[in-house]
């Protein structure tokens, strides 16, 4: 464990800091660059609906500058954080860790690192369609017991990765299918393997057969689903009482407060559109109107909505939720039942 004065611990945090912000303004630039992409991709859901219901869909900008404010600003900004997130998550770790003790960092390390992975997964695969390959390397145990393996998920989706938690999230949203463990070497590089870089060895070219249409369960005996690895995430409560779940981020630079409560169980409390609902968030009661988008309130009033996600969420109109109430995640919520 490293001693450092007060002032030490400042010019660090400075320092750590200043670093994820360079991350987030390489990936801004990037971002920018690819723009006309970015937009035509985060479309493309909508606009493949909308042509399968007979619709010709064309963006329609309703103020002076909202184009420019939605496609040049918000959109690289969010992608930005999105793809800088593993470098932020990095900072954090470099900033924490030598405050730790060796058996600490010992145990926590493998849960930061893949907590990039796990929230780039459980991002992004929703957007790809069936039959698609995800190789997966966030491997921080390379080299030991752990196994590599190839899942499919019950969307059709293939995951080639290391069987260290990261198909966590995707099992909870999707369900998986079938695991095989991978131990077929003809799947493989060659004989002479590396012992730490199974990315360039095992991964690449298994997920290479996979995607050439190859039988993916030649890769290897078969694994009970059951026997995965899995990160012990908290889940939302649901009792008698009410729910009680966990605001566990903020989306990107709006403010809103993205909770591990999904739609399905807070509809369950008995709310509808339109009523206010009593919330406790991080020791703080209020009463906040639930409604389908944040125009349904007055700029500069609280809502709670369903976000893109599917889960619960709390937003200010054209403002931050977390900036006006001084909420930082992570924080507890709860909702009771309505009466």
């Amino acid at each position: 464990m490293l001693r450092m004065s007060f002032l030490e611990h400042l010019e660090e945090l400075r320092s750590r800091i200043i670093r994820a912000l360079w991350g987030v303004g390489v990936a801004f630039v990037l971002s920018l660059t690819y723009t006309d992409r970015l937009w035509a991709f985060v479309c493309q859901p909508a606009v493949i609906a909308l042509k399968t219901l007979g619709y010709r869909p064309t963006l329609v900008q309703i103020e002076p500058m909202e184009s420019f404010q939605i496609i040049w600003v918000k959109l690289p900004i969010m992608c930005s954080i999105f793809l800088a997130s593993p470098w932020i998550l990095y900072q954090v770790w470099a900033f924490i860790s030598p405050g730790l003790y060796k058996k600490e960092r010992r145990w926590a390390a493998p849960f930061v690192i893949c907590s990039a992975g796990l929230f780039i997964l459980g991002g992004a695969t929703p957007y790809f369609p069936v039959g698609t390959v995800f190789v997966v390397v966030i491997d921080p145990t390379v080299g030991s017991t752990r196994k590599a393996i190839v899942a499919k998920s019950k969307r059709g989706q293939y995951f080639v990765l290391p069987d260290n938690g990261l198909l966590t999230l995707v099992e909870q949203r999707d369900g998986i299918e079938g695991v095989h463990e991978i131990t077929n070497t003809d799947w493989m590089i060659g004989t002479k393997m590396s012992s730490t870089f199974h990315g360039r060895d095992i991964f690449s070219p298994v997920g290479a057969h996979v995607a050439r249409g190859e039988d993916w369960t030649k890769v290897g005996p078969e694994m009970a689903v059951a026997s995965l690895v899995r990160l012990e995430l908290k889940a939302a409560r649901l009792d008698d009482r009410g729910v009680t779940a966990e605001v566990i981020a903020t989306d990107g630079p709006f403010g809103n407060l993205v909770t591990d409560l999904d739609a399905e169980d807070f509809l369950k409390l008995g709310y509808q559109r339109g009523q206010e609902v009593p919330v406790r968030v991080g020791g703080k009661g209020m009463k906040i109107k639930f409604v389908r988008t944040f125009s349904d309130v007055q700029v500069g009033q609280p809502l709670l909505y369903i976000d893109s996600r599917g889960h619960f969420a709390l937003a200010v109109n054209q403002g931050s939720f977390s900036a006006v109430y001084g909420v930082k995640p992570p924080v507890e919520l709860f909702i009771p039942r309505a009466k």
